[in-house]
Order: structure tokens, then sequence, then C-alpha cells
């Protein structure tokens, strides 16, 4: 399974030496040791992407110790740069992972035995970026032009089509430029008329660059695809059902902590990221606000329950669409067992 656009941290944060992974290959070190744990149970939550502000809750947690009210020994641990998003969850190398509920109802079709336990991103991120002065106003817009994507994989080309279907428009209507990780520079050389990309990424970039982007939504509403979130495998969670309560509880309140101190935030993060400099700062502070800003705290506190009609409409649409290899039930992918 090729991987998506959650995080590309060579462009975000301007940091040398990073991009993003891709499939196969072997295991990077953890981010840290795995925290004291009185049972023998342990919990090591993979990060599917090199070190990123994106992640800042985890470093958080693990900084201001709000790991250790968890029944396990938790770790974190950062995927290689050739490693598959499911491998190490499907190897039991790793315990949770994070990433996106689509890919996991994907994955799932395939298969693998994954679930979504809880949160992360509450909004989707993933929209139709163009720039200030382009004359696409609306998602029919862009009947004839040319639209640039990572490549026909991830959340972005699931964007894609939930953009086409809004639009009531198909892929012939469109001219697909597969870009790879590039969006920002082919949209802003002209090479293509509109982009897939993350708010947290590809927006800060060009809002950053000065180039007064607009961003649509590919959907009025709520998307009928589920960003990122929590996973487990369901094995797991029969075995260990309150280490993964407590897990949720205690990313939960790291994600408030680092809403509610963005700057502390920063500098824990700092100290995780290969090639860190000062000159970093500002781009990652605007990658952690929009960050902050999927989130959707509601004053100041993060709910972690997933939103059942939204994983109901995201099995219909990859169903219809095509994007599945088999129907599976939302109730097969998703559990707020554990979040409440």
């Amino acid at each position: 399974m090729k991987r998506r656009t959650f995080l590309t941290a060579a462009l975000a944060l301007g940091v040398a030496g990073c991009a993003p992974a891709a499939t196969g290959g072997s295991p990077s070190p953890s981010a840290s040791g795995p925290a004291p744990s009185a049972s023998n149970a342990r919990a090591t939550i993979g990060l599917s992407y090199i070190p990123n502000v994106q992640f800042a809750p985890f470093y958080v947690g693990q900084s201001q110790s709000l790991f250790d009210g968890v029944d396990a020994a938790v770790s974190v641990r950062h995927h290689g740069s050739n490693e598959g998003l499911f491998n190490a969850l499907t190897a039991g190398s790793e315990d949770f992972l994070v990433a996106a509920g689509s890919e996991a109802m994907q994955a799932r079709a395939q298969g693998v035995d994954v679930i979504a336990v809880g949160s992360y991103y509450k909004t989707f991120p993933v929209e139709v970026i163009v720039l200030g002065s382009s004359p696409i106003q609306q998602l029919s817009d862009l009947k004839g032009r040319k639209l640039g994507v990572p490549g026909r994989y991830g959340e972005s080309w699931l964007a894609v089509q939930v953009a086409l279907a809004t639009a009531g428009l198909s892929e012939d209507d469109v001219k697909i430029v597969e870009v790879g990780y590039t969006q920002v520079a082919a949209l802003s050389g002209k090479k293509v008329d509109a982009v897939t990309g993350f708010r947290t990424n590809e927006l800060v970039q060009l809002q950053a660059a000065g180039a007064e982007p607009r961003s649509l939504p590919v959907a009025p509403g709520t998307v009928p695809l589920v960003s990122t979130s929590l996973l487990t495998t369901a094995a797991y969670a029969k075995a260990h059902p309150e280490v993964v309560r407590q897990v949720i509880a205690a990313v939960t309140k790291a994600i408030e902590a680092t809403a509610a101190d963005q700057k502390a935030a920063i500098d824990i993060s700092a100290k995780q990221i290969p090639g860190w400099t000062e000159a970093a700062r500002p781009n990652a502070e605007a990658v952690l606000a929009a960050t902050v800003d999927v989130m959707a705290l509601q004053d100041g506190k993060f709910l972690p329950a997933l939103d059942p009609a939204q994983w109901d409409a995201m099995s219909a649409f990859l169903e219809k669409s095509k994007l599945i290899e088999k129907p599976v039930a939302a109730a097969d992918a998703f559990t707020n067992e554990y979040s409440g």
C-alpha cells in the first residue's frame, strides 16, 4: 500500500534531510524509550512518518509524563523511510498507529486486523488549493483544468474522488497530473491550475511563500472520509482494553496541553526533529496552529470519540466509488468503546 501525504516534513518545516516515507524496508528506532509499567503490557505507538511538529502531542505527552498513568510500557516509534504503513502493526512490533481512518478501512478490506479507537484530526484536512488569482471559485470550475495530485493513492487521491463527486464531475472531466510531493512548486509555477493538499502542510507553505492561496473543501459539511486517527488491532484491544482506554485518555490530555501552550510544544518537538534550527520556528508555528485547528478542540477540550455517521458515510462512499476491495461495515472498522 502506498503512502499518503500526511507529513512532508522537509517542506513543512524547512528541515534539511527530511522526506516522506515509502513502502517496505526496516524499522527506525523509537523516539524514546518505554515508560515504566506495573504490568507486562506494552504500548508502542507508531507515528507513520519522520519526526514532525504535527506529532507534537506525543512528544508533549512524553515530556510531561502524561503517559505515566498507562498500565503498560509506552514508547513512541517513527517509521523507517522505506516502511509500509501497517507492516509494524501487523507484525506485532507496534500496538497503536497514527494514520488515516480511510486507510484503515481500505486495509481492513484487505484482511488487516486494524480498528480505529480514537480521533486525532477531527476535521478532514485535505482540500483543493488554488492561487488567489485563479478563476476557479468552486469545485465545478475544475472541469477542463489541470489538477495536481501526489499520485493515485492515499488520502489526497480519496479527496479527489470526493471533490469530483461533489462537483458532479468524473476523472475524464479534469486533467489529472501526478506531481509527486511537489504540489507547492507545481501550483506556484502554474504547471497545474489546482492541487490537492493538506491545510497543515501545503496550504501553510503557500501562505508562507506569499502566494495568497485559496482552498476549497472537497465536500459541503462533513466530508465522507475520516482522516488521522488512533488505530490498533482488534486482538490488542480485546487483550488490553484498559490500556487502550488509558492511551486514548493520555493522548487526549497531550492534545489539550499542546493546544494550550503551542510555544512549549514547539520547544519540546524541536528536540525530536533532526536538523532543527530556529529558522524553522515560524513555519513550525504555522503548521502547529493549523494542526490544532483541525483537531477542533471545544473550549480547550478535545473529544476523542469518533463520528459514527462519518464512518457510515465513508463506508458507503468507498464501496460506491469502488475504492475498496470489498465492503467493510463501519461498525467493523471503528469503535468508541474505549474513548468514553
